[in-house]
């Protein structure tokens, strides 16, 4: 699957997708994702934890471009269903501001009659918001220092950000 904005791609009704201040509930974005014709529904959750690579992390704040974020999560829908027709539901949410420990960040949940392309929509979905989202994030650690890290820079360095 690649991803590709070379015309707005719109956002099918049963989808949903959104930027938020507010926390992200579990239950919402399974509702969301739920169909009488699913066989499975996989949800992915990020939290902030308390570390990276070792060093104490006490918060993180979440900045997003909101109109290409969400053409991003229009298109990685899209792509889904070009490779996947089966998938009934993709929801993808994100938090903005800060953020403490334990703290849902974003969810991606994808519903569809059979399990493996459930995992593997979600797991597809997850990976390209992460590459091509214009999502930023500020680690504030325990010494009262602070890092801009971009989500996509996780991808490429290798890190598990």
């Amino acid at each position: 699957m690649t991803t590709t904005l070379t015309s707005a791609v719109k956002p099918r009704a049963e989808d949903s997708f959104a930027i938020t201040f507010a926390p992200l509930s579990l239950e919402e974005i399974y509702a969301k994702s739920d169909d009488p014709a699913n066989g499975a529904v996989v949800v992915m959750s990020g939290m902030v934890r308390n570390q990276t690579d070792g060093k104490p992390v006490i918060a993180l704040e979440y900045q997003a471009y909101e109109p290409m974020a969400l053409r991003i999560f229009y298109q990685i829908a899209a792509d889904i269903r070009l490779s996947m027709s089966d998938v009934n539901r993709v929801a993808i949410y994100h938090r903005v501001g800060r953020l403490r420990v334990g703290e849902i960040s974003v969810l991606v949940a994808v519903g569809s009659p059979h399990r493996s392309e459930a995992f593997e929509a979600c797991q597809y979905a997850i990976d390209t918001l992460k590459h091509n989202a214009p999502i930023w994030k500020k680690e504030h650690w325990e010494d009262g220092s602070s890092t801009w890290v971009s989500i996509g820079a996780c991808e490429t360095s290798g890190e598990n950000c």
